[in-house]
């Protein structure tokens, strides 16, 4: 007889933006007239560059004809694409890897996802509270989460390092000891930032209690202070402790094109294994390779013209970020982010909840943002807007914000 995986089952409601999906839904079905306009999920609204157009042309040219088509990309991805990611994210700041450190794939979502599938089944996580719903839902599918409690929000045997306005939205070093750590920073949802002797700490805590950190550097594009690092491996003794997971959707456009990739460097070892073959072999075994025209268009986010016209899609965004985080602080709300993120963290008003403020903002300024009550216990009472949607939406949203007051 078949049987689900229970472990399903522990996973509390539905997945945070489905959620926001459904519920915005019946709203613009119920008042059709209306102009929602949605800060909410972290999707762009800019096309892709001229420079990765071009190339996805020229690739699919190449995949008719036959002397220049590819059938199955290489499952670790292309040499040239790894070459570019280790020429221009790394070693431009001083970081030395090989190509076969890089593991291109279809997102960061499903690499962050699906990097714990190499740990053993009783590893403890530590995540950072609020924080992306992939790194707890995963684990919690893979059976490591222990029995959830809804009166507090949180799994039995996570580890929870509170991010809250008294330490800056920067985790604490945890009491208890745990295996795997999950770090993001710039960080979705709170856009706080670690300065490199705070990340540093980290590292050597890892090492020390030969942890593993999951890095997530999804947004380090939008980093504009200098003493924050891009790479955790800019810190000393990263490359025994930590995998790095980046992504092309949100500095090049990629949400929908989907392309990203994990380093996993080889001095990296968990009981004299090495993880990095370890993720090759699930690799190999689970993912048939990015498409080429895709890689292609990867590829050309790197040429002299790609980064031009990234860095100005990145400015445009945090342009957003600015009229967001001014506006509101202009209007006596209490927020952060915004300055190396495009995420603002805005702290509900009036002693709203978070999912009470989503309910007020839509219905009374048709304007959509998450509720930090889905990010974790510790979101309760915030609420994050992005700056991913278009300036003439962003300064109308702002408007609209200001008009009800805080």
């Amino acid at each position: 007889m078949a049987r689900v995986n229970e472990n399903f089952l522990k996973l509390p409601g539905s997945y945070l933006f489905s959620t926001i999906g459904k519920k915005v839904k019946e709203y613009q079905k119920a008042n059709p007239d209306k102009k929602v306009i949605r800060l909410g999920i972290g999707d762009v609204t800019l096309p892709l560059p001229e420079a990765v157009v071009k190339a996805l042309h020229t690739a699919a040219d190449e995949m008719a004809v036959k002397e220049t088509f590819r059938g199955y990309a290489p499952d670790l991805g292309y040499e040239f694409l790894r070459s570019a990611v280790v020429e221009h994210d790394f070693k431009s700041r001083g970081v030395e890897l090989s190509i076969d450190e890089v593991f291109i794939s279809d997102g960061a979502k499903s690499d962050s996802a699906n990097i714990q599938e190499i740990f053993a089944a009783d590893s403890r996580i530590a995540v950072c509270d609020p924080v992306y719903p992939v790194y707890v839902d995963s684990n919690v599918m893979a059976g490591r989460t222990g029995s959830y409690d809804a009166k507090t929000g949180r799994f039995s045997n996570v580890i929870y390092m509170p991010c809250t306005a008294e330490n800056n939205f920067v985790p604490e070093l945890p009491g208890e000891t745990p295996d795997i750590i999950y770090l993001c920073f710039p960080n979705n949802p709170t856009g706080a930032a670690l300065k490199k002797d705070e990340l540093q700490k980290w590292v050597d805590y890892a090492n020390e209690k030969k942890a593993v950190i999951i890095f997530d550097a999804a947004y380090e594009a939008y980093i504009t202070q200098s003493d924050v690092p891009h790479s955790i491996y800019e810190c000393e003794g990263a490359k025994t402790c930590a995998v790095e997971l980046r992504s092309f959707s949100k500095n090049a456009g990629f949400t929908g094109t989907r392309l990203a990739y994990t380093v996993v460097p080889k001095e990296l070892t968990v009981d004299g294994v090495a993880l990095g073959a370890l993720w090759a072999r699930r690799h190999g075994t689970k993912f048939n390779g990015a498409p080429y025209m895709i890689q292609r268009a990867g590829e050309a986010v790197y040429s002299e013209e790609g980064k031009k016209q990234v860095a100005e899609m990145v400015g445009y965004y945090m342009r957003n970020a600015k009229v967001i985080l001014d506006g509101l602080k202009t209007a006596g709300y209490t927020v952060s982010g915004g300055v190396d993120s495009p995420y603002i963290w805005l702290k509900t008003p009036n002693g709203m909840g978070s999912w009470e403020f989503f309910d007020y903002l839509l219905e009374n300024a048709d304007v959509v943002g998450t509720p930090g009550a889905g990010f974790g216990p510790s979101g309760e009472g915030y609420f994050r807007l992005t700056a991913f949607g278009s300036y003439e939406n962003t300064l109308e949203a702002v408007l609209r914000i200001k008009k009800l007051g805080s």
